[in-house]
Order: structure tokens, then sequence, then C-alpha cells
């Protein structure tokens, strides 16, 4: 890649991508912020100097239109950040065939979607992807069959442009953040806050979800956005189909070994 760089960011408007936006664009780079929300997206953009495209991430035509407008404006692509995503709880029992649906098609066919728009440019230029998934494609929680396995899925997915394009130039590396101060993450933790009747509203909400992590905190959007445009760069040019664990330590924890440090008391049925 040269000096100065093109990419696109789905899920542009918040968290994880607004910061991603901010960090590339400080350091000179041109963005495309992409998202179904145009206010959000209208936000960043006039914040940073990002491009801001409205887009439905599962759309063919609306993928392809993305590029396409990357490419027309800029006249190459050398980056994808696949941020966008939702998620929906259940266990396979429970979880409705509707929400199971929503969940692929959003954080597993839009990416692949996306990645075969792109995939003419970024061999071009040769280019580099980063994944947005989560630890949830690599330990899983109750009630979280369809989010953790889009995200699994999201995973290999990113591997095997790795390892079919990686002799090409392409790189794919993923990123899998713990809890993290978003506003995803923050609906979740008002559903928690509200049913245990914490005090402290969201922010007590966080601190009980990360009090096994090693951190003893939730990550910030920065955190995850600064190992997203080093995976991006240059710098990382040997670093091919890696999985980089954004987590506070979390996956490098024994559950088994927490018993020695805290007292763990199941939660009322819920």
């Amino acid at each position: 890649m040269s000096d100065q760089r093109v990419v696109v960011i789905t899920g542009g408007g918040t968290g994880i991508g607004a910061a991603t936006a901010r960090l590339l664009r400080a350091d000179g780079h041109h963005v495309v912020i992409s998202g179904r929300r145009p206010e959000p997206l209208e936000r960043v953009a006039r914040e940073t100097g990002a491009v801001a495209h409205v887009s439905d991430a599962t759309d063919p035509d609306d993928v392809e239109a993305l590029v396409e407008a990357a490419v027309s404006r800029f006249g190459r692509l050398d980056g994808l950040v696949l941020n966008a995503g939702v998620g929906r709880g259940g266990a396979v029992g429970d979880v409705a065939l509707e929400d199971w649906e929503l969940v692929m098609r959003t954080n597993v066919t839009g990416p692949f979607l996306l990645l075969r728009a792109a995939l003419p440019h970024l061999l071009r230029s040769r280019g580099a992807v980063v994944a947005v998934a989560s630890v949830s494609a690599l330990r899983n929680g109750s009630a979280n069959a369809a989010y953790a396995t889009s995200k699994a899925a999201l995973l290999q997915l990113c591997r095997s442009l790795a390892v079919d394009y990686g002799r090409d130039g392409l790189r794919a590396n993923t990123v899998c953040p713990s809890w993290v101060r978003t506003e995803m993450a923050d609906r979740p933790m008002t559903r928690l806050a509200e049913r245990e009747g914490l005090a402290g509203g969201v922010d007590e909400a966080y601190r009980e979800a990360t009090r096994l992590t090693p951190a003893g905190r939730p990550g910030e959007p920065e955190e995850v956005a600064a190992a997203i445009g080093w995976l991006l760069s240059p710098a990382a040019g040997y670093v091919n189909g890696a999985v980089l664990t954004v987590d506070g330590g979390v996956t490098a924890l024994d559950p088994g070994t927490t018993a020695f440090d805290f007292r763990i008391e199941p939660r009322r049925p819920h």
C-alpha cells in the first residue's frame, strides 16, 4: 500500500467503526463509512472528513454501490473494515428463526457480499481486510447461539481470504473484542442493570460484566481501533489469517481458577 490509503468501514457511524474512522483520518487516510442510519454517519463525517455512504450491508446492490462510490471518488481501494453487525439472544431451542436469519445475513452474508464486490480492487492494491468479530467466536456464553455462530463464521471467512489470496498480496485478519463500551453493548448492559436493579445503571452493569476480566474493565472503542489500524498498515505486512484478541485478557483466563479469587453465585433465573 501507499502511505495514504483508501479504506471502507461498515458500521462506521458509531462505536468501533467510528473510532477507526477517526484514527485513520487523523493519520491522513481516505475513509468511506457506511451504515443504514444517515444521522450518525453524517455526524462522524462532519467531525472527521470521512465520506458518509448510506447502505444496507445485506443488500447486494447497496454493497456494489458502496464499493463503486469509494473507487469512483478516490480511484482505488486499499482496505476494508468489516464492522457492521447485530446480535440476538437465545439458546438453540429458543432463538427465533427470523432472529437467526437476521444475524447470519448481517454478520456473515453481508461481509461475504462486500468482499466479493471489493476483491478485484483489493487484489489490485495488495490491500488488507480486518473483520471485527468477538470473543464469542472463540468462547461462548449462555443464550448466545446465533451471535457466537455468526462471529465464528466471520473469523473463518476472513481466514479463507488469507489462505486463498495471500500469494496475491491480500492480507485478512480478525480482531476479537470482549465487552467494549459502544452503543450496541450499552443495550444489553441496560437490560442487565434493569433486571438486577443495579443502582449504578449501565456503568455498574459494565463493572459487573467485566469483574472477572483480568483488566477489570470494559474496553474503549479507540483501543480496538488502534489494533485495526495496525493490522491495516504495512507494519503488519507479515500478519495474515491472524486472530487478535482485544479483550483485556479474558480469553487467557481459566474459569476453573476464579473460585480462588472470587465467590461466584448464580443470579436468579432469567
